[in-house]
């Protein structure tokens, strides 16, 4: 996968956050739920653009960290809306995978730049 390939799926992946979090009931249960997932949900896409244009291999390492923890998060909290039942899981059941699956490419992502870090001979 490219990395505008990329960038396009981060932010796909928070406009379907956003229409999620609209659909969230307003109590107190949702508001806060719904507060937590439209801040980590679309900061996936915001910080992978500002860790593609890290000045270094190092700062592009620690800004990638970021997405990994913005993404698991995101999971999180879409997790919690499955399991408090806020909404039917079958409504945002894809979403939950595409964000399971951009927590695990920019894991692998990060690994990966890790370790051509540790070994400079490496082609990364």
């Amino acid at each position: 996968m490219t990395e505008i390939e990329l960038k396009q799926r981060t932010k796909q992946l928070a406009l379907r956050v956003m229409k999620l979090v609209g659909a969230l009931p307003q109590n107190s249960v949702g508001r806060p739920i719904g507060n937590q997932l439209i801040r980590s949900g679309p900061s996936i896409g915001a910080n992978y653009r500002a860790a593609c244009r890290g000045r270094s291999k190092p700062e592009f390492i620690a800004k990638l960290g970021i997405v990994v923890e913005e993404a698991d998060e995101s999971v999180y909290w879409l997790e919690r809306i499955i399991e408090g039942e806020l909404l039917a899981k079958r409504l945002f059941e894809p979403l939950l995978n595409e964000a399971n699956e951009q927590t695990a490419i920019m894991t692998a992502s990060h690994r990966s730049a890790e370790r051509a870090v540790q070994n400079p001979k490496s082609k990364i």
